[in-house]
């Protein structure tokens, strides 16, 4: 093992602790603005729900981004994760306008199609440390979003219930970066 080959791991460790921080208060901020406006329709709940997707796609994309990636890394899931969110994104500014119910199922199939790619990518990236949140995370967005699609599907118009995803996605970051503080500290004694 070089030094690069040890350095580069803790600065991805680091840079994704500080990602997982920003996504956690991204997510509090977020779900507590949608859970405060939850009977809104019209412009604000379209702000919102297209800010969202918009936010995970460019997180994502700083993650890929990163100096601090080891090269050769797969990227595929997390490019699948960026395609998939900047689409639902363009999708939910139409849903929302259509019905809250619309909406609902298009958050759902997005839900499940960024919990499969998060999902791979955090076994992919088990060594870089605190994978395991992003792995139940990734999971319960698959399960979540089928509820989701299916509320949609069935009429429902309770689109609040996105912002307590948002929520539980926002602890499981938190829970990451606390992971990955440990292991850095570990790493740095």
């Amino acid at each position: 093992m070089t030094v690069s080959d040890t350095t580069a791991p803790t600065q991805f460790g680091q840079a994704l602790r500080r990602l997982y921080f920003i996504r956690f208060a991204f997510a509090a901020a977020w779900a507590a603005l949608m859970l405060a406006t939850a009977g809104a329709q019209g412009p604000v709940l379209t702000a919102l729900l297209v800010v969202y997707p918009l936010f995970d796609a460019a997180a994502v994309l700083w993650q890929l981004r990163s100096r601090h990636r080891a090269p050769g890394a797969p990227q595929a899931a997390e490019w699948v994760n960026v395609v998939v969110s900047v689409a639902v994104a363009v999708a939910l500014g139409w849903a929302s306008t259509a019905s809250p119910a619309t909406a609902l199922a298009v958050w759902g199939v997005w839900a499940v199609g960024s919990g499969i790619p998060q999902l791979v990518a955090a076994v992919r990236q088990w060594r870089s440390g605190g994978q395991v949140p992003q792995i139940l995370s990734g999971g319960i967005s698959v399960l979540a979003g089928g509820a989701f699609l299916a509320q949609g599907l069935q009429g429902s118009g309770d689109i609040a219930g996105v912002g307590g995803y948002a929520a539980v996605g926002g602890v499981f970051f938190l829970i990451s970066a606390i992971r990955l503080s440990i292991l850095l500290r570990k790493k740095a004694s």
